[in-house]
């Protein structure tokens, strides 16, 4: 007579099919399916690219191909840093990012909690339309219309001209450009970067509010208290990954906005880049690129180190 053998509940195998059947993947391959025609643009389109970066250590030629081009080691960092006017263009970059950073985080958080003050769900959802419109309109129009409303003789100078002020050269003067370019593009996208915190909002354990309003918290102090810690993770994931940004000033809004008045103050290393490197010159492009690309990693990650010492907060 054969042996028989038994498998109880605690058995090495009836432990590996509940592991299997159990597995995380099993519940949520359907999801995994959505995200991939994503990861296949970012592998195409991010990361296929990347050995191309080896032409910023060298003349590169297209008819030669990276293989048959010329090797320059760091010739071309050295060009580029010694160039006139490049250190100039670099600070005018960190000015207009910082400060595009730093108020494109506190308008939309603020727009996001007045506007989740409101009662009146129609008066609500209309000003969300009118401050969302002008994030899908594109710098070309967006610059056409500037143009003609901030010119000497636009709409805003005969505004203060009627208070008997002088007329003001917001795009010819070159501390207004700086300010006409910081608040132009806060009015472009703080309500579509509000999206991100009004949703963030909606998610608070309403519980926290009313335990607040029996030990006779007012609203402000609600907001200090409940609501802005609560933002906290998400206003951190979004300041760090704006990080990665510090170097593009926005180079569509820059181009249609700046003129030769005010290239001190206002050109940044895109717009220098166009219009110094044209002609082919791929390999100081890269360069320019590659050194972005490394400033920007190098602050992702501090920023997201700072971040988890302060904040105790982790996305990975």
């Amino acid at each position: 007579m054969k042996d028989t053998v038994i498998i109880t509940s605690s058995s090495p195998v009836t432990a590996r099919v509940r592991e299997k059947r159990n597995h995380p993947l099993r519940k949520t391959w359907r999801l995994h399916l959505m995200l991939l025609p994503a990861v296949l643009v970012a592998l195409i389109f991010k990361y296929a690219p990347m050995p191309g970066i080896i032409m910023a250590f060298q003349d590169f030629k297209p008819w030669l191909g990276i293989s048959g081009s010329r090797w320059v080691g760091w010739d071309n960092f050295q060009l580029i840093f010694t160039m006139k006017g490049s250190v100039q263009v670099i600070w005018n970059t960190l000015i207009i990012s910082v400060l595009k950073i730093l108020f494109g985080l506190a308008v939309p958080v603020t727009f996001a909690l007045l506007i989740n003050e409101l009662r009146n769900m129609k008066l609500k959802r209309s000003i969300q339309t009118m401050v969302y419109l002008p994030h899908f309109m594109s710098w070309v129009i967006l610059g056409g219309i500037l143009l003609d409303v901030l010119s000497l003789d636009g709409v805003l100078n005969r505004l203060v001209a009627a208070f008997h002020i002088q007329p003001i050269m917001f795009l010819g003067e070159a501390n207004w450009f700086r300010f006409t370019v910081i608040v132009s593009d806060l009015w472009k996208e703080f309500g579509f970067s509000a999206i991100v915190f009004l949703a963030a909002l909606s998610g608070i354990n309403p519980d926290l509010y009313e335990a607040a309003e029996i030990d006779g918290a007012g609203r402000w102090q609600q907001t200090i208290h409940i609501t802005l810690p609560s933002l906290l993770p998400i206003m951190v994931v979004v300041f760090t990954l704006s990080l990665g940004n510090m170097l593009n000033a926005n180079f569509d809004q820059i181009y249609n906005l700046i003129n030769p008045l005010v290239l001190q103050k206002g050109d940044i290393i895109d717009t220098f880049v166009f219009r110094n490197f044209q002609g082919g010159q791929y390999s100081l492009a890269a360069t320019v690129g590659l050194f972005k690309s490394a400033v920007g990693f190098i602050l992702i990650s501090a920023g997201y180190y700072i971040s988890h010492k302060w904040t105790n907060y982790r996305v990975f």
